[in-house]
C-alpha cells in the first residue's frame, strides 16, 4: 500500500480473517451501456483498476454477471498476479438476458457452475468472498445457502455474503453458513435497508451499500449538501461518501467509475471528516428528501 493512500483514512473493517480499507472499488462500470458487453476503451479501464491500488484500495467488489463475464476479465487482465492483500469479491445468481435485463437464477447448479466460471476468470483458486447476487424466489433459500456452505466447504470460496435481503434472509443464511457481508441499496436519499445496516451494525458484519453516491435533488443550488460543498470545498459525491463512512462502523462503500478522475475524487472523500453537525444536516437533508419521494 502506498504511504501517502488516501484511502487509508477510511479505516479498516474486517471480512471473516481479511482487513480491508472500508472504502473499496465497485467494478460494475467497467463494462459497456446496460452493464453489457464490453467497454468503448478496455485500456482505460485496465488505467483505472490500476490506479486504484496504487491509491490504496484493497476491496474490488464485480459478479459474474456484469457484463456478462466482462467485469471480472478486465480484473484479471489488468492486475494479476494479484497483490496479497487484495480481496476481490464476486457474485453469482443472476441471468443476463440483455442490457439493463437481470433475471434471479438460484439453482444449486447454475451457482456452482457461476463460482467455477469466475475462479477461471479471475484466475484464483478461491474467491475470498462470494456473494448471492440475490434470492432466487423460486428455489428453496436454504438450498441456495446450502450450495454456498458446500462450496466453502470445498475451498473453493473463503467467504459467504448476501445481497439484497431482509434481515430475517440474513438470518436464515446465517443457521447454514456464516455471513460475514451484506450488499443492499442505500444512500443518502435511499434507506430503505436502514433496519438492515443496524443488524448488520450489531453483529458485525460488513454493510456494502451499492449506488452509494445518488444524492437527488439534493445537490440542488441552495440545498445543504450545495452549502456543505461550499463550505468544505467537497464535492456532492464525496460528502456521500464521507456521510456513509461516517453512518457505521461496518459500512464499505464501493463507488465505481470507468474515469481515473473521478476514481481519485472517490477515494479523496475518505480524508474528509464531516463535523457532528454536518453529518446530522446530512442525515436530516436525506430523509426529508427520502419521504418526500415516497409521497
Amino acid at each position: 500500500m502506498p504511504r501517502s493512500s488516501p484511502v487509508a483514512a477510511s479505516g479498516t473493517f474486517t471480512l471473516g480473517d481479511r482487513t480491508i480499507h472500508r472504502l473499496g472499488f465497485g467494478a460494475m462500470q467497467l463494462t459497456g451501456k446496460g452493464v453489457w458487453g464490453p467497454p468503448r476503451d478496455r485500456t482505460a479501464c485496465h488505467l483505472v483498476l490500476r490506479r486504484a491500488l496504487e491509491l490504496g484500495i484493497d476491496f474490488i467488489d464485480t459478479a459474474d454477471s456484469y457484463g456478462p463475464h466482462v467485469s471480472e476479465e478486465l480484473i484479471k487482465e489488468a492486475l494479476h498476479p494479484y497483490p496479497d492483500d487484495l480481496v476481490i469479491a464476486t457474485k453469482a445468481g443472476l441471468l443476463r438476458t440483455g442490457p439493463d435485463r437481470w433475471v434471479p437464477l438460484g439453482r444449486p447448479d447454475y451457482l456452482r457452475q457461476e463460482c467455477e466460471m469466475s475462479l477461471r476468470r479471475l484466475g484464483v483458486e478461491r474467491i475470498a468472498l462470494f456473494q448471492l447476487h440475490r434470492i432466487d424466489p423460486t428455489v428453496p433459500a436454504a438450498e441456495q445457502f446450502g450450495l454456498l456452505r458446500d462450496l466453502q466447504h470445498e475451498g473453493k470460496i473463503q467467504h459467504v455474503g448476501l445481497s439484497e435481503v431482509t434481515v430475517a434472509e440474513i438470518e436464515a443464511a446465517r443457521r447454514i453458513v456464516p455471513i460475514v457481508s451484506v450488499q443492499n441499496r442505500y444512500n443518502l436519499i435511499d434507506r430503505q435497508a436502514e433496519v438492515v445496516l443496524a443488524h448488520c451494525t450489531t453483529h458485525g458484519i460488513g454493510f456494502i451499500p451499492w449506488f452509494p453516491l445518488a444524492n437527488g435533488q439534493l445537490s440542488r443550488p441552495g440545498s445543504v449538501l450545495d452549502r456543505l460543498a461550499v463550505e468544505t470545498g467537497a464535492s456532492a459525491s464525496q460528502l456521500a461518501l464521507a456521510w456513509l463512512l461516517r453512518r457505521s462502523p461496518v459500512m464499505l462503500p464501493i463507488p465505481g467509475t470507468a474515469s481515473v478522475v473521478h476514481l481519485e475524487q472517490n477515494c479523496a472523500a475518505a480524508q474528509l471528516q464531516l463535523t457532528d453537525v454536518q453529518q446530522a444536516a446530512l442525515t436530516s437533508a436525506g430523509a426529508s428528501s427520502e419521504r418526500k419521494q415516497a409521497t
